[in-house]
């Protein structure tokens, strides 16, 4: 009992606005109020009383009963909506006490698509862990669409994502507003096809040529831009295959069971089979990698550590072309 009333104090020596919020997010993130304490470091009766307490102060439910369960009013979700804002702004302010205090711990959670997986992120967090072994880093995998949904819903912190010029579903056109989106490089997407096949003696492949081809396509982004690719030359392709698997695509290609677009990054720790070739395209195209955050992530020491960090650990070195 002591401690239930000792959390219940901690609560309300605190700033009630600003815990209500939090309070209100957490469940709207784990589901419960059991699930909101045990994210928030409180125990269940303490916030369910400061609950309560909101709401006798506001005038109106936050949270009403489910069944066994509870959900969250449409005043809940309300408040719920405004919370990722709102504690992005907080934890804006704390970064720059941090800053001030001479910190250098904390946190940063990261998206990344898949070819990055084999790429990018090994050498980022290796870097992390070497210059900042005091941030606590961790990453999940995702595609763009899903990577910029987890960074407005505030899942994660940081995401890199990649985009095609001209593509009509590019998710970045939809990017909310206070998104910063910044260029890290771009790449050159080539063609792979097998070595028996009348173009691979070409350095260069005319799309045009490619109309009768059997495709692999790859995730809906990159089947989207070879889409784009082949009504730019003429015509419709033919796709008989789709993985976003890279190896498997050389793998098909060596079989001889079709021809693929694949970016450069694609290549960069895939060893391409016997019976498979890389060849350039004409017209030549490219795809950009981007780092996407909210416009304050900056300002917080651990995500600018991880900002800086992922800058110096993309360009060059993979033969690719470093944004300015």
């Amino acid at each position: 009992m002591e401690s239930i009333t000792s959390d219940y104090d901690l609560l309300m020596d605190s700033d009630l606005d600003l815990h209500s919020i939090r309070i209100v997010r957490a469940i709207a993130e784990t589901g419960t109020i059991t699930g909101a304490a045990r994210e928030l470091g409180f125990s269940q009766p303490a916030i369910s009383q400061h609950l309560q307490r909101t709401e006798a102060r506001l005038g109106i439910p936050l949270v009403i009963r489910a069944g066994r369960g509870i959900r969250l009013t449409e005043a809940g979700q309300l408040l719920a909506r405004h919370a990722v804002a709102i504690s992005s702004a907080m934890d804006a302010a704390a970064g720059d006490l941090a800053e001030l205090a001479g910190m250098r711990t904390g946190t940063a959670r990261i998206a990344a698509f898949p070819t990055a997986s084999s790429t990018i992120i090994p050498r980022l967090l290796r870097t992390m862990a070497q210059k900042h072994p005091g941030i606590g880093v961790t990453y999940v995998e995702a595609e763009p669409p899903e990577a910029l949904t987890m960074l407005r819903d505030g899942t994660i912190d940081l995401a890199i994502t990649f985009s095609y010029p001209g593509d009509r579903a590019d998710p970045h056109r939809d990017i909310a507003t206070g998104l910063s989106l910044t260029p890290l490089f771009s790449e050159e997407v080539v063609l792979a096809l097998p070595e028996d096949h009348p173009q691979a003696g070409f350095h260069d492949v005319d799309i045009r040529t490619m109309d009768r081809e059997r495709w692999i396509a790859g995730c809906p982004l990159c089947r989207g831009h070879l889409l784009t690719v082949c009504e730019s030359a003429g015509f419709d392709p033919i796709i008989d295959h789709e993985t976003d698997n890279a190896v498997a695509v050389l793998h098909l290609v060596a079989s001889g069971l079709g021809v693929a677009l694949l970016p450069r990054l694609a290549l960069a720790t895939a060893t391409v089979p016997a019976g498979a070739t890389i060849r350039a395209t004409s017209p030549a195209t490219t795809r950009t990698i981007q780092l996407v955050r909210h416009a304050d992530a900056g300002r917080v020491p651990s995500l600018a550590a991880t900002i800086a960090a992922t800058r110096a650990v993309v360009g060059d070195d993979w033969g690719l072309r470093r944004a300015s």
